[in-house]
């Protein structure tokens, strides 16, 4: 196995921040126990490509305004990368980075032909008109017109964008190109070779992991006590998900705080009130929480469905959950699954648990290249069986080598694309 001190490559890095950095631990904790050669250790500790591209926009009032943007491809080993693109102020090239690295052993994990890549413009959406986001978008899209394509790289949905932001995407390429090209990108409307169920498919799959999860350590999930951090597009989905197989909700949260109740709480009532008012905000059928209570709670199940960062060494121990489901990315600090590791309680890891967005990606993708269609029913189950392989392998692994769920999870998906890399080879 090869030595993993800094290589030249890896120092002064532009991409080393502290979340680049997680990524690049877990990798590091994992590899030893994935029996790959030192050439790919190498090849696979660091992105392929990364493009930063600088973004005028012109604002409703007639003045121009630069932000910068991002598209980093982290391996081409197994085909074309795939991953989202997001808008917030955040977005830097080594969130881009360890993102883009996340998505590269979620595909494999879920043996799709998919690397990983992930981009974004360091904006805030909500200080941006309609008009303007379209502006942007656009603008984005034209500077990413060589770095893109569907056998290339395939954009999607993330933190806020949405199913009109990829319509955009898709309709500015196809400009380009003379011709309509559905398959540029993934998660976008019906009406343009969108798939059904893409927009409920990481929520969906968050859950369908958490049911195989609780049925593995002998739970079950009908009954169980959950609580779900975040109640956007994944956290809301789960949450109903979690409702419908009957499980009890007992807390949930958003930007504007937390919602608990005991006895559980009236989940489609919830997504009512956030229909109608944006958030979760003054809803009183509950005791209100803060996040940092919410995540405390005794609970069989915590779902972290918000952003990174959110379990740390600070509240690790703190934590009375049983089980532990990452539906956002990177939610939880090495610091943090070490404490959890100690305490006995498992974390299904995001490039398990929050899969179902990408599968149902790909399954958008190759409908559009064939043209064409299958209906929900046919997605979900599909679905299911990806999902379920997948943690079914991961706990394989995790059992055979005495391995964190996190970490069977990673030597698995290594391994994936280690063979891969092995059979190709390096150029030249």
């Amino acid at each position: 196995m090869a030595s993993l001190e800094a290589s030249p490559l890896e120092r002064g890095l532009e991409w080393d921040t502290p979340l680049f950095l997680m990524a690049r631990a877990q990798f590091e904790q994992a590899v030893p126990h994935a029996d790959v050669s030192p050439m790919v250790v190498e090849r696979l500790g660091f992105p392929e490509r990364a493009v930063i591209v600088a973004v005028p926009l012109r604002r409703d009032d007639g003045s121009v305004e630069i932000f910068p943007g991002y598209r980093v491809q982290h391996s081409t080993v197994l085909g074309p990368t795939k991953g989202g693109v997001r808008y917030d102020p955040e977005v830097s090239l080594g969130e881009c980075a360890a993102l883009a690295t996340w998505m590269t052993w979620k595909c494999a994990l879920l043996r799709l032909p998919y690397g990983g890549a992930k981009g974004g413009v360091r904006c805030d959406p909500r200080a941006l008109s309609p008009r303007e986001l379209e502006r942007l978008t656009r603008r984005f899209t034209s500077e990413l017109v060589r770095e893109i394509g569907p056998q290339t790289d395939i954009p999607a949905p993330d933190m806020a964008t949405n199913e009109q932001t990829m319509a955009w995407m898709m309709d500015t390429y196809s400009m380009q190109k003379g011709h309509a090209v559905p398959e540029i990108v993934t998660g976008k409307p019906i009406s343009i070779g969108g798939s059904v169920f893409r927009r409920e498919a990481t929520g969906a799959g968050v859950v369908m992991v958490a049911e195989r999860a609780c049925a593995r350590l002998g739970r079950g999930l009908a009954g169980r006590r959950c609580v779900v951090q975040g109640f956007g597009n994944v956290g809301g989905v789960a949450a109903s998900e979690l409702h419908e197989k009957g499980a009890v909700v007992v807390a949930v949260s958003d930007v504007s705080g937390g919602v608990y109740d005991e006895g559980g709480l009236d989940v489609p009532d919830l997504h009512a009130h956030a229909t109608e008012h944006g958030s979760l905000e003054g809803y009183d059928r509950g005791e209100r929480i803060t996040n940092e209570e919410l995540l405390e709670l005794p609970c069989d199940v915590l779902v972290l469905a918000a952003r990174e960062d959110q379990l740390t060494g600070a509240n690790a121990d703190k934590v009375r959950a049983s089980l532990v489901v990452e539906g956002a990315n990177g939610p939880t600090t090495i610091e943090a699954d070490a404490i959890l590791a100690e305490r006995g309680i498992p974390v299904v890891p995001d490039i398990l648990a929050n899969a179902g967005g990408v599968t149902v990606s790909y399954f958008e993708w190759v409908q559009d290249l064939g043209r064409l269609f299958w209906g929900r029913e046919e997605i979900r189950a599909r679905l299911a069986d990806k999902m379920s392989d997948a943690f079914d392998r991961v706990y394989a692994v995790a059992a055979e080598k005495g391995l964190t769920l996190r970490q069977a999870a990673l030597v698995a998906a290594i391994r994936e694309v280690a063979a891969a890399l092995e059979a190709r080879g390096l150029y030249p």
